[in-house]
């Protein structure tokens, strides 16, 4: 399977497609297939290793096995015995396989699991010519995944998530995802050359994923991936692509990046995991209330946030009056430009100003808004 050419896909969040699509365009890839919640591209396993290692908005990463019709369980099973699984999976290779239906006439994930799992001992005992099969070593996790009666199997390289990109083992109360908050970012006016403030940081997410962006440290260079113990693949490629990576971290540019919370233990949290990601040097954390922040220090800032209030914490007057000063701030500070995710509709009318676009995104299953207020463009030096 090393030799062959893969259809890699790159999950996505729904609503993260465009950003992921624009990540893989700058790591040079062209010919993208972009689907709901995913976008597909025809790789070889360096690939595979160079995606996980770098996409900060996609959730994980996986090799497409086979695509086929199944509207009954005899279709499901004789389809994926086809399937060549010695090449993918090799002696005590461990294979769970996990299961995902949507207007199917298959809808029994328990009973689609078994087929296929069924399957690919059929054909493995057959091609090893066994009668029992090792499942002590690597890890090699398979969907299957059923739209409207067409099967498709593939096969995880990722592991966790890839949201977790290992620094943050602490949290603060109802954090945001990794991958949604590189989201937001990407789709923010702000670069490393201006100001980030997130006046209500929690865990620190903001400001730290902005922090590997302006540093162009490689998101995934600090955590494990399942396909890094597979043994039928070229294991080098790992350490060779990690390697690289190290070397284009940039060092250099001077960066402004904060994170404000009411809560210190909180703001304590947040340094914590900054460090662990290696930036704590790149943010200013410190202990302010939202509610008593006025004129601001500096012009021409980007001011990105996740308020935790709201529908999130069940506190609906709190959560206006947040979003009443949110409306205050933006006045006060008219050079700057200002993003703000809620699932709560009342925010405009609380806030009282239209936003300059209003963006659907996915915070796992609970649909949210992702205001955005476009400020002036600093003046040119």
């Amino acid at each position: 399977m090393v030799q062959d050419k893969l259809r890699i896909i790159a999950a996505t969040a729904f609503g993260m497609e465009a950003v992921c699509k624009r990540e893989m365009q700058k790591l040079g890839y062209t010919e993208l297939f972009v689907e709901n919640g995913r976008i597909e591209i025809n790789g070889t396993f360096e690939d595979v290793v160079r995606l996980n290692l770098w996409l900060r908005t996609a959730e994980r990463i996986k090799i497409k096995v086979g695509t086929f019709k199944a509207e009954t369980f005899t279709e499901l099973f004789d389809e994926t015995k086809k399937i060549q699984w010695g090449k993918i999976i090799p002696k005590g290779g461990a294979f769970p396989v996990d299961a995902k239906s949507v207007k199917s006439k298959l809808f029994s994930l328990s009973d689609c699991q078994k087929i296929v799992k069924k399957a690919i001992v059929e054909k493995l005992k057959e091609e090893r010519k066994e009668d029992w099969l090792d499942e002590s070593g690597a890890l090699y996790r398979f969907e299957v995944s059923l739209l409207n009666d067409i099967a498709e199997i593939t096969l995880d390289t990722s592991g966790a998530g890839l949201h977790k990109r290992g620094y943050r083992k602490l949290i603060g109360f109802a954090p945001i995802k990794e991958t949604m908050a590189a989201a937001m970012i990407d789709l923010s006016y702000w670069n490393k050359d201006r100001i980030l403030l997130d006046p209500m940081c929690g865990s620190g997410t903001f400001p730290i994923e902005a922090a590997l962006i302006a540093r162009n440290i490689a998101p995934g260079l600090n955590r494990k991936f399942t396909a890094e113990k597979w043994e039928n693949f070229d294991l080098s490629l790992w350490q060779k692509e990690k390697t690289a990576a190290k070397k284009l971290i940039d060092y250099d540019t001077e960066l402004n990046l904060y994170g404000y919370d009411y809560d210190p233990e909180v703001v304590e949290i947040a340094k914590i995991n900054a460090d662990d990601a290696g930036v704590l040097e790149d943010v200013h954390f410190e202990s302010k209330d939202f509610l008593k922040l006025d004129k601001l220090p500096w012009e021409y800032g980007v001011m990105i946030t996740n308020p935790p209030y709201g529908e999130r914490i069940d506190k609906r007057d709190e959560a206006i009056q947040i979003y009443k000063k949110f409306g205050q701030i933006m006045e006060e500070n008219p050079t700057w430009s200002y993003y703000l995710l809620t699932s709560n509709e009342d925010f405009e009318g609380a806030a009282g100003k239209k936003s300059d676009r209003k963006r659907k995104l996915f915070n796992g299953n609970i649909k949210v808004d992702y205001y955005q207020y476009y400020g002036p463009r600093p003046p040119k030096e």
